[in-house]
C-alpha cells in the first residue's frame, strides 16, 4: 500500500509499521484514538451526575 512501509524482522515477520502521515494522517488519529480507548478501558467510570456535581463544586459549570 502507498505511504504504508512495514519493518521486517529477519523470520518475515511484521514487527513495525511507517506510515506516512500526509497521506494517512486519519488513519493514523484514528488507531491512536482506538489505542487509548483500549488504555482506559479498565479505569473506573463515573456517572455523568458525579461528574456535573464536581464541576458544580468547583465552579465550572453554570447552568
Amino acid at each position: 500500500m502507498e505511504g504504508i512501509q512495514y519493518i521486517i524482522d529477519d523470520k518475515g515477520q511484521k514487527k513495525a509499521v511507517i506510515i506516512d502521515l500526509k497521506q494517512h494522517g486519519q488513519l493514523w488519529e484514528d488507531l491512536e484514538d482506538n489505542l487509548i480507548a483500549d488504555q482506559r478501558a479498565n479505569e473506573p467510570r463515573e456517572t455523568l451526575e458525579a461528574v456535573r456535581k464536581k464541576l458544580k463544586n468547583g465552579d465550572k459549570l453554570v447552568e
